[in-house]
């Protein structure tokens, strides 16, 4: 079977048809609408290809001018999909695109009109896949090895169709619109079926790409807090470890809630959710940047430092305790509900992290028993224990 120009266009379609599909099956599942917008730019490439079959029959309006547009609008629903995955906002001067479309649509025909509107309607696919284009461009690291391929075939093909638009209007240039003849057509329709594949292949690999990494990022997140669980810190803490040496020691911060019970057996367990995500909120607000922090479970907390101190200890735990003392006071209790903290100054890593926190444990039961509402350093690198 020859690849005349209808045959291409039957391809086209049927490619677009089944990535419209794909992407439509996929949405369904993830509810992500940047597949739903993408899936909407397939099925209007489909619908437009389908159309372009009719000029063969006369019915040039609909075979072609009608047709361009759909391509136009196709591109749109690109643009809004890939500023939905990249979370970017698009001015609503992009709205004006259809605007000028119909305008050139009301010009009257003339021999230079063919040329004009195909001027006009490259022009608008170019920009617009530029746009995305540039959407894309990544900031620090890509977002995914598929949102990088992306980037650079909607660059290709926004310049292929710039460039197809100055051609368009070279004086002899040989267009027949009407009968698919002209290099121009011949070459745009092929690189039409090729952007295709590339475009879906690289936006379901974006948006899977960005699914797993919303899977991992809800594996490793306390649902409640949004701070990391205990495997997550598990993980990472290793790295942090490793730098600990004589000249910048780590430390160990386990926090608790004491007397939470009452907040819970007095005001309801929603109210006791509400106080541990404050202190969440508390613990992520006074967090350095060399550091992590975790929920183990229950109403305890655990904060891990690089280039520690006692006095860099002592001023996070002060905060947080003044903080967390303004907060609870919302709650009446028969005891005070304030914060007990065990913390550990190290400067040799330990043999691992479950070790670690069973000595900031045991620094967390004297806190608690001399009263609560304190912090109990163990600095290791002097090898004594202090109440603060």
């Amino acid at each position: 079977m020859a690849l005349d120009p209808p045959t291409l266009l039957v391809l086209t379609t049927v490619l677009a048809a089944s990535a419209a599909l794909y992407l439509a099956i996929e949405w369904r599942s993830v509810r992500e609408s940047s597949l739903l917008f993408w899936s909407a730019g397939f099925a209007t490439i489909t619908i437009g290809c389908t159309l372009s079959l009719l000029r063969s029959n006369g019915f040039l309006l609909i075979g072609i001018w009608f047709a361009n547009g759909l391509l136009v609008l196709a591109h749109w629903f690109f643009l809004l999909g890939v500023s939905r995955f990249t979370d970017t906002r698009l001015s609503r001067a992009w709205y004006l695109i259809f605007a000028t479309w119909l305008a050139l649509l009301a010009l009257p025909e003339s021999q230079a009109w063919s040329k004009l509107m195909m001027l006009a309607n490259s022009a608008l696919v170019g920009l617009l896949a530029l746009r995305a284009s540039l959407l894309l461009r990544p900031h620090g690291k890509s977002l995914s090895i598929g949102a990088v391929q992306l980037r650079y075939v909607m660059l290709i093909h926004g310049l292929f169709y710039f460039i197809k638009a100055g051609l368009a209007i070279v004086p002899g240039t040989l267009i027949d619109l009407a009968s698919f003849r002209g290099e121009i057509i011949q070459v745009s329709l092929v690189e039409g079926a090729m952007a295709i594949m590339l475009i879906a292949l690289s936006m379901t690999g974006s948006e899977r790409y960005r699914r797993e990494q919303r899977i991992a990022r809800l594996a490793a997140r306390d649902p409640l807090t949004a701070l990391y669980n205990r495997r997550a810190l598990e993980m990472r803490a290793p790295r942090l470890l490793s730098e600990v040496s004589a000249a910048r020691p780590g430390a160990l911060l386990l926090i608790d809630i004491d007397n939470f019970k009452l907040v819970n057996d007095l005001y309801g367990h929603s109210a006791g959710d509400r106080l541990l995500v404050a202190l969440s909120e508390m613990i992520r607000s006074a967090l350095p940047q060399d550091a992590l922090a975790a929920r183990l479970g229950g109403d305890e907390f655990v904060i891990l430092l690089g280039n520690a101190s006692r006095e860099r200890i002592v001023g996070l735990g002060s905060v947080l305790r003044e903080q967390f003392h303004t907060t609870a006071k919302a709650f009446v209790t028969p005891e005070a509900v304030t914060l007990s903290i065990g913390a550990n100054l190290f400067q040799h890593p330990p043999e691992n992290l479950a070790a670690l926190i069973d000595q900031s444990d045991a620094a967390l039961y004297e806190s608690k028993r001399g009263g609560r509402d304190s912090i109990r350093l163990v600095d290791c690198t002097e090898g004594e224990a202090q109440l603060c």
